[in-house]
């Protein structure tokens, strides 16, 4: 049989890889100062844009998308030529991609601390960026599939399944998670509002977790381990029932983020249901990994690529089954809103793909580059303190979740909360977040080891840009194949559509009820749309990031009603675009904070927090005072309110400026009179007007003790 000759394309995969080292120091490095914040809070040192609220996104989305999605695009371009037996598609389209996801990075990295956010976590780059990150995954799809379509494998290896289910999914989260009215250049509100704003979010979020932090990484594992241990992938049979029950499965349990909240209650229980089912074809996967090994054992203890890829795939068991736990509603009550989530987050995020990019850069970057690794002893070194990194952030962060959630809700004999000041909870925790800084700094020690290594290797070598490879064309189909899948296989285009399909189950059934029964919704005759004042504050608050420490959702549970006030109704975030309930309580809860402190209280805690709550982990926000309130954009913020349904007169968006002008005035001239001078033009005032606001649209009925939540 005649052989075709080609060469596979390094220089991509060395580009990716270098991006991958790159921005995974900068996202590590952001992520130990955002980790020191919470212990000294003057460590933003004193700019508005170093706040926690602000770079903690930029930590976030450059760990996701500029780290991990650089290391998946190494990954994916390294495995997807060899496997199909292919030169990608087109080299120029590489290079977009490549330069163009460069570009997405770093104009989020600019965005971001600027306060330009639209607040939805793991997508808070504002639309131009939105519409930038779809063009260059466009791109990435039809290099992927125009691989395939010229491949000379006629049968799609198990990693290729996951890479196609990845770009179909990503697709589909992040289109119909983007979907927003813009008002300016860099300013756009979500046409979801409230409760089924908080749905779409988080069937994203979760999804986002499921299909950029795992599959394509589950894909790229039957690619990389079988490779680096010697050894044929444990079960083909096995991975055919992992790939279709995770990515049927995985798409409906994003509605355990809101256990107890207003989110309807038969979602709630499709999340629980189908977050309890998850654990068995992620523990599918992670077996077929590590029996993957069987034969290999030896070879872990002196083969640190091993090494690092056996903890990859324990992390991974370890998340995917704390992941089904959290959606108990016994265990969520306690640890939902703690340092449990973060704890949990960063177990899959350092142990799963950190290890796992660290395996593969140490295997791939000594092969391209046609040598060896500089320094195997330098590479254990990095596995034994990157190890001591993840085991320093994670068990201190599972302490303080105990600490708080028990704290959070213990009761004295006599029936009152025995810690009602948040702040005592925040303080006794501290210690645990110094231990927390501690194991990133070592975490991000053995990155720059590796970094150092890598280097070295770089230069001992030289890159094989274009490598030589052969394989005889495409071979005719053949009858005698009696595997359904197997025939499959052969479809790349019908494989992706049955994978659309399993992934769109999920959340048409579980987002269409919710979106157009109205009785999912109550509405609430005494919910107002807010003032043109309270709108620019709820603005500066999503810019200054305050979603990212506090929540407003108060559960119906005796401990947060008791602390709080009443609990959330759905009705009362039906204006509220997009939804600020937020996902962890570094600070106390806000949904009923409207009234609860006279106006100059709020003044000196945004001026210093440690003026009305000593000891505050708060920073602080002179600037506010400062910096005098941008109106330019204000009629047409209210416009596109009522285009969203927010049922704004034409009298009160003409006369905006003014009754603007006339509560501001009112609110300046109170702090006046208890000696604050500040002019009404100043942000500090519209800030403080949206946390009046606050859960003043319902008043609270007398509760009565015998029908309180049991469970608290």
């Amino acid at each position: 049989m005649q052989l075709e000759q080609f060469n596979y394309d390094n220089k991509i995969v060395r580009n990716f890889g270098i991006a991958t080292i790159i921005w995974g120091i900068v996202g590590m490095s952001i992520g130990l100062l955002v980790a020191t914040q919470l212990v000294w809070p003057a460590m933003n040192f004193g700019i508005q844009f170093s706040t926690f609220g602000r770079i903690r996104p930029v930590h976030t989305n450059a760990i996701i998308f500029a780290f991990v999605g650089n290391a998946i695009f190494m990954g994916v371009y390294y495995s997807l030529q060899r496997v199909l037996r292919a030169r990608m598609f087109s080299d120029v389209l590489s290079k977009i991609h490549f330069w163009g996801w460069q570009l997405v990075i770093v104009a989020s990295a600019i965005t971001l601390p600027l306060g330009l956010t639209t607040s939805h976590e793991y997508a808070e780059m504002e639309w131009p960026i939105d519409l930038g990150i779809t063009i260059i995954w466009v791109v990435f799809g039809i290099n992927m599939f125009g691989t395939i379509i010229k491949r000379r494998e006629r049968h799609m290896y198990v990693a290729v399944w996951f890479y196609i289910a990845t770009f179909v999914t990503v697709a589909v989260l992040h289109i119909v998670n983007s979907v927003q009215l813009p008002i300016s250049g860099w300013k756009s509100y979500y046409v979801y509002s409230g409760v089924q704003d908080a749905l779409v979010q988080w069937w994203y979020g979760h999804n986002a977790v499921a299909f950029f932090l795992t599959t394509p990484f589950l894909g790229m594992m039957y690619y990389f381990l079988p490779k680096m241990a010697n050894r044929p992938v444990y079960s083909y049979k096995l991975s055919i029932l992992h790939f279709w029950s995770l990515i049927f499965i995985y798409i409906w349990a994003g509605p355990h983020h809101l256990l107890y909240t207003a989110l309807p209650g038969w979602v709630q229980s499709l999340g629980v249901a189908f977050s309890i089912m998850l654990i068995a074809p992620s523990w599918g996967g992670m077996i077929n990994g590590l029996l993957t090994l069987r034969g290999a054992w030896d070879k872990v203890r002196t083969e640190p690529v091993l090494k690092f890829m056996v903890v990859a795939l324990t992390c991974y068991g370890m998340a995917t089954f704390e992941g089904p736990m959290l959606s108990l509603k016994q265990v969520n009550a306690i640890a939902h809103f703690t340092d449990w989530i973060v704890a949990h987050v960063h177990v899959g995020a350092l142990g799963w793909n950190g290890f796992m990019t660290f395996a593969i850069l140490y295997w791939l970057i000594p092969r391209i580059y046609r040598t060896e690794l500089y320094s195997k002893k330098m590479a254990s070194a990095h596995f034994w303190i990157g190890t001591l990194g993840i085991l320093f952030y994670a068990i201190p962060m599972y302490w303080a979740a105990v600490v708080q959630g028990l704290m959070w809700k213990e009761f004295t004999p006599e029936g009152v909360l025995k810690y009602p000041n948040f702040l005592a909870t925040t303080l006794e925790i501290i210690p645990m977040h110094m231990m927390r800084a501690v194991g990133g700094a070592l975490y991000l020690s053995g990155a720059i080891l590796m970094t150092y290594n890598l280097v070295k290797t770089m230069r001992q070598g030289k890159l094989l840009a274009d490598e030589p490879a052969q394989a005889p064309a495409l071979l005719p189909v053949t009858t005698n194949e009696q595997s359904t899948h197997r025939r499959l296989e052969r479809k790349p285009v019908m494989f992706m559509v049955l994978a659309l399909i399993a992934i769109l189950i999920g959340g048409i059934v579980e987002m269409i009820p919710t979106f157009t029964i109205s009785s999912n919704i109550p509405t609430i005759a005494s919910v107002k749309p807010y003032t043109a004042l309270e709108l620019q504050g709820r603005d500066l608050y999503i810019r200054e990031g305050c979603v990212n420490c506090h929540t407003q959702s108060i559960r119906p549970f005796r401990s947060e009603t008791a602390r709080y006030g009443e609990y959330s109704k759905a009705g009362e975030y039906v204006y509220d675009h997009p939804f600020l309930w937020g996902s962890k309580r570094t600070g106390p809860d806000l949904h009923r904070i409207g009234g609860k402190y006279p106006n100059k209280w709020h003044f000196d805690h945004l001026l210093d927090p440690t003026i009305t709550s000593p000891g505050s982990i708060m920073p602080t926000y002179p600037w506010l005072i400062d910096q005098e309130l941008d109106n330019s954009l204000l009629t047409a913020k209210l416009e596109a309110m009522r285009k969203l349904g927010v049922p704004y007169t034409d009298q009160e968006i003409a006369q905006a400026q003014s009754n603007l002008d006339k509560q501001a005035q009112k609110i300046a001239a109170d702090l006046k009179k208890n000696q604050v001078n500040v002019l009404p033009n100043r942000e500090i005032i519209a800030m403080i007007a949206y946390l009046q606001r606050l859960g003043t649209d319902i008043k609270a009925e007398p509760k009565v003790a015998d029908k309180v939540d049991e469970l608290n």
